[in-house]
């Protein structure tokens, strides 16, 4: 039921997780992989909690891989009512997913041919570019190990006959009949009636889908190239503004796409990504902002920062922190309107608005920049330096 590049890959001994989510396709993908695989598997099922039977579902998950006797493991997913509510979920559960994803590990999803089919439609309806119609691919790398979609060139009618040969056995999720969701209403409306004209339609749909996939390596690989010759991106994913705006318009859109792409951001739309253009030609000294969901990309001075405000803010390691925190009376604090500071090795005062400046940390930073103290007196800094 797999096709080579697959086969090699699950035979490589590297221990396997499959994502299961209880309807037929996971459940077949979980059979097969059994019984065909001598790799070490193991299952986890997404609970969204989006659905009043979400807690049968994940018993029934649960009783079929002690069945099969498969560890099994029940992550919980909570999500905020929004407008993309299917864009953030498929997010949060490949990140959630990608958390329990051990080292070289592989995480097999039931993705098939006809999924395939139904995802290049959508992307096409949406007026996506070459990464959008390149749809799924069979592999790509995933926290520490690898995605991999076994199935992604196996018709459905294959996985349905399977289920009836071994007599499986299975859940049907309620929301899947919902012509609300444009998913549902392109598989359950639209491709039965382009099927009864293009016999094909499933099959012709993916290999469109490769051949978006070839052409969109080709242009990462220009983006790459642009981006390494001319250095356009620092060690914390900053982009140089100057450095950039020496090329052509589409080659600036396709690296700042790829950028994009390579730090998990959802793929901005047209209008957005004019924003963003836009954000080059502002003043060095503006502070511009756009922002499209979780996410942001701001210009200061001569370089643009990519934000993911979802994220938690990590303090990085500061040496001050260390040399400083087991002292007595020692505390953090953060800075204060007017504040001004004045160096051991300084004659006078400087506000701490100008400190920051020469020391190039954006405004937006500055507020959560870590001061520390002891004896109530200033000591240290952090990314600035000892103060005496």
């Amino acid at each position: 039921m797999v096709n080579i590049k697959s086969k090699k890959l699950l035979n490589e001994n590297r221990s396997i997780v499959v994502a299961l989510s209880g309807g037929i396709d996971s459940v077949v993908l979980l059979h097969y992989l059994h019984n065909n695989f001598e790799n070490k598997i193991r299952a986890a099922h997404c609970n969204h909690h989006l659905s009043v039977h979400c807690n049968e579902w994940d018993k029934f998950c649960s009783e079929l891989c002690k069945s099969m006797d498969i560890e099994y493991i029940s992550i919980d997913i909570f999500l905020d009512n929004a407008s993309n509510l299917e864009e953030i979920a498929r997010k949060k559960r490949y990140k959630s997913l990608s958390s329990v994803l051990q080292q070289n590990e592989i995480l097999c999803t039931a993705h098939h041919m006809d999924d395939q089919a139904e995802t290049i439609l959508l992307q096409l309806l949406r007026g996506s570019g070459v990464a959008g119609l390149s749809s799924m691919p069979i592999e790509k790398k995933l926290g520490k190990g690898l995605l991999l979609r076994p199935f992604i060139d196996v018709p459905k009618s294959q996985i349905i006959n399977y289920a009836a040969k071994h007599k499986l056995q299975w859940i049907e999720d309620d929301s899947n009949l919902d012509k609300s969701i444009r998913r549902n209403f392109l598989r359950l409306e639209v491709i039965p009636k382009l099927s009864k004209i293009y016999s094909e339609l499933s099959t012709s749909l993916s290999r469109s889908a490769r051949h978006q996939s070839q052409a969109l390596k080709l242009i990462e690989d220009l983006a790459l190239i642009d981006i390494n010759k001319k250095q356009l991106i620092d060690n914390d994913k900053r982009l140089d503004i100057g450095k950039i705006s020496e090329l052509e318009d589409y080659r600036i859109i396709n690296i700042i796409r790829y950028h994009l792409r390579s730090i998990d951001f959802m793929a901005p739309s047209e209008k957005i990504m004019e924003q963003i253009m836009g954000l080059l030609l502002a003043k060095e000294d503006a502070k511009p902002l756009v922002c499209w969901g979780s996410f942001e990309v701001r210009r200061y001075k001569n370089q643009l920062y990519f934000i993911d405000s979802s994220k938690e803010q990590v303090n990085n390691s500061c040496p001050f922190y260390e040399k400083l925190k087991d002292l007595p009376n020692f505390s953090i604090r953060y800075r204060h309107e007017g504040q001004r500071i004045k160096f051991h090795n300084k004659s006078h005062s400087q506000s701490l608005k100008k400190i920051f400046q020469e020391a190039n940390i954006p405004p937006w930073e500055r507020d959560n920049i870590r001061m520390y103290y002891i004896n109530n007196e200033l000591k240290a800094i952090e990314r600035i330096g000892e103060v005496s």
